[in-house]
């Protein structure tokens, strides 16, 4: 498989093998020769073990949990690949670390996902493949081009499955909401807002819930789902206001600190998430999690850049 930027090349730092294999699987190809390894004082150490002069790569890596571990080895991974004459260099960053921090909102703050960014073109990027950001204005923050896919088809093809009665899509926050219609108008469901008060940096105060949702059942949609704080608040309103059923559904279960028990303990039935991020050994246990796949998502966006061709009809 070569075009003008010769033969498909696809790589995978260390945050998540599993759906390198998963691409490689759809795409057939094999995953790239390297040793990514680790000096005895933590640094990275990585060689590439066959020739990529003048291929098209892509290198595969999540910036989830180590974040900063996992951004290094990108970094390093794709100098490696600039200096080695790769022809293009694509990263495939399912799951975009720092995107939360996207503006200032505080005196005296970063704006780190605009320096992820900055650095990512530093390294030698010529082109970012990612999911569903936190905020879609990220993509404004390249001076390269982005394609921001969305893994709405595959979580809508699932709940469409489920086939529940009286169903409600529900934005855990206002912010969220024109991402929680879009649910709504493709399962034909109605659509209820949450309105929260952030106390403090990761905690919300549930206020009101707006909207119809006594004797339905109830989604809770988001793109992150972190500590499960304000999800599982979430579905404790909705109960409390006469839901049938609560399920949510999150693109990245991210799932930090004492997220599983959250929701091992919530009225929430079903929490599904996508397989940007790899799940814990603890989140992987738990009975209420289900997860799905986006590999061939992926792998039809890799093969539509490396041919060249539009991958418009994935931006839904």
């Amino acid at each position: 498989m070569s075009t003008g930027f010769g033969e498909l090349k696809l790589f995978s730092g260390s945050a998540h093998p599993e759906l390198v294999e998963e691409i490689s699987k759809i795409l057939g190809v094999q995953p790239g020769q390297a040793r990514l390894r680790r000096f005895p004082d933590s640094e990275v150490s990585f060689q590439i073990d066959e020739n990529i002069r003048g291929t098209d790569v892509f290198v595969v890596q999540p910036t989830s949990a180590p974040v900063d571990q996992h951004i290094m080895e990108m970094l390093i991974m794709i100098d490696a690949f600039r200096r080695s004459s790769a022809a293009r260099i694509t990263a495939v960053v399912p799951y975009y670390g720092y995107a939360r921090q996207d503006r200032k909102d505080k005196p005296r703050v970063p704006i780190s996902a605009k320096l992820v960014a900055n650095i990512l073109s530093a390294a030698g990027t010529n082109r970012v493949l990612t999911m569903d950001l936190h905020k879609a204005q990220i993509q404004g923050f390249f001076d390269i081009p982005v394609d921001h896919l969305f893994a709405a088809p595959v979580i809508i093809d699932y709940l469409s499955r489920l086939d529940y009665p009286k169903l409600t899509i529900v934005s855990p926050d206002a912010g969220g909401a024109e991402r929680a219609r879009a649910y709504a108008k493709r399962l034909d469901a109605e659509l209820a807002i949450i309105d929260k008060r952030r106390i403090d940096d990761g905690t919300a105060e549930v206020m009101n819930v707006i909207g119809a949702v006594q004797g339905r059942t109830c989604i809770i949609q988001d793109d992150i789902v972190d500590t499960a704080g304000t999800i599982t608040k979430a579905a404790n309103a909705l109960k409390a206001n006469g839901a049938d059923r609560v399920l949510a559904c999150a693109v990245h279960g991210v799932l930090s600190g004492s997220a599983i028990d959250k929701i091992e303990k919530s009225p929430i039935d079903k929490m599904i998430v996508t397989n940007t991020i790899p799940l814990s050994p603890a989140a992987a246990a738990c009975n209420k999690i289900v997860v799905l796949s986006v590999a061939r998502l992926l792998g039809q966006a890799i093969k539509s850049i490396h041919e060249e061709t539009s991958v418009s009809s994935l931006f839904v």
